[in-house]
């Protein structure tokens, strides 16, 4: 491998800061067996010793970079084409340096420093990885998956102005929240106009806790993420960076929903003022891939204190502020809580996705009585009671309510 080679990288110059290659290309062109011995412990890591042309291949897979982004939203051209081409022969060529070490690091191997071998080849790339296949393949992989951080991730955190990927996130699906037909219906019309790009609402779900609303976001997301939809969550003390955040995810080629879930604030917080301009009635313009989609227990997401009943001027003053902001959300959508006849509904449907065997009456008894244990019916009490006498079945235990 020539001294130049990865410095004449076009577009895939953040593969060689990956901590292997990194350590790998320095190992090769200084013949240095201490950073060939960090490249070994970094594929040791990673299980990947014995197959690093597989471990290059995935580095320029998540790499973030003009070709994955152009593959992503369209707008390949021949010098983009071009460029990575000329890059992926530069790499081919540090994958096969394994084969054939300079003369210091040959004689350390020789002599017991573990081999890192080149291995299997990635699927994806083949043998040959600047073939038209190859390239094809990998384009279409860009098409299917997003490109960068957004490989394999659907929901972030906003973390010091940039985007932090949230390696677990909840699998349910619409399926699994019985019933509030309307509500759902309601949501996911207007999801479907923001990601196919017609009117929508930024969204304030509101009702008693328990009721979904949470949940109901989450699943639209799981339902939806192929279609390039996409979550940033942000806690209601990081609201005065919302204009930054909107600024940060304009540009890009998906379509967000800035999630603010459980939101209240009092009414002379300096967040409201945020909030407010990041709805709309600021500089920074309603942006087309951007939509905030909050949760709250209330619709007055304002706290009243008994201070603000003083006279009724005053609290005039003060509903017109707290709907001023509620208001400003387009859509608002009422989760209203369960009563006996909808919590049973939902204990029935949920006992038949888990295929419970209980009598009806009896699993309708119990479902009561842990109502009035936990304190109240609710999708979310509904919920945990079912899994519980399935967790109980599947013991073979005592149902102990």
């Amino acid at each position: 491998m020539k001294t130049q080679s990865v410095k004449e990288l076009i577009l895939l110059r953040g593969v060689c800061l990956e901590e292997a290659a990194a350590a790998f290309v320095g190992a090769v062109e200084e013949d240095d067996p201490e950073k060939y011995a960090r490249a070994y412990a970094a594929l040791l890591t990673s299980g990947e010793q014995n197959a690093f042309a597989a471990h290059l291949a995935n580095a320029i897979l998540y790499d973030d970079n003009l070709f994955a982004r152009r593959a992503f939203s369209g707008g390949l051209n021949e010098d983009i084409l071009a460029a990575y081409r000329h890059d992926l022969q530069i790499l081919r060529a540090v994958a096969d340096c394994t084969e054939n070490l300079p003369p210091l690091l040959a004689e350390r191997v020789a002599d017991g420093l573990p081999r890192i071998r080149t291995g299997k080849d990635n699927p994806l790339f083949g043998k040959d990885w600047t073939s038209d296949e190859t390239i094809g393949r990998i384009t279409e992989f860009y098409r299917k998956n997003g490109y960068g951080i957004f490989i394999g991730h659907k929901a972030f955190t906003f973390e010091k102005g940039s985007l932090v990927p949230v390696r677990n996130t909840s699998d349910v699906s619409l399926s699994d929240l019985k019933d509030y037909e309307a509500e759902k219906r309601a949501v996911e019309d207007n999801i479907v106009n923001f990601i196919e790009g017609l009117p929508y609402s930024n969204m304030l779900l509101y009702g008693d806790k328990g009721t979904g609303k949470s949940s109901t976001v989450h699943a639209m997301l799981n339902k939806y993420a192929e279609r390039g939809l996409r979550a940033v969550e942000i806690p209601k003390d990081q609201i005065k960076e919302i204009n930054a955040l909107k600024e940060t995810l304009a540009p890009l080629p998906f379509r967000f929903m800035i999630f603010i879930d459980d939101l209240s604030l009092e009414e002379h917080d300096e967040k409201v003022t945020s909030l407010k301009a990041g709805l709309e009635g600021s500089m920074n313009e309603k942006s087309a891939n951007v939509m905030i989609a909050a949760t709250s227990n209330r619709r007055h997401i304002l706290k009243e204190n008994f201070s603000d009943r003083d006279n009724s001027v005053h609290a005039s003053d003060t509903l017109a502020e707290q709907l001023s902001l509620s208001d400003r959300f387009g859509l608002t959508v009422l989760f209203s809580s369960t009563g006996k006849a909808e919590y049973l509904s939902i204990i029935r449907q949920l006992a038949n996705d888990r295929k419970l065997d209980l009598a009806e009456q009896e699993l309708f008894t119990l479902a009561e009585r842990w109502a009035l244990t936990k304190g109240g019916r609710s999708p979310r009490r509904a919920k945990q009671f079912v899994d519980y006498i399935y967790a109980c079945k599947m013991k073979n235990s005592e149902i102990d309510i």
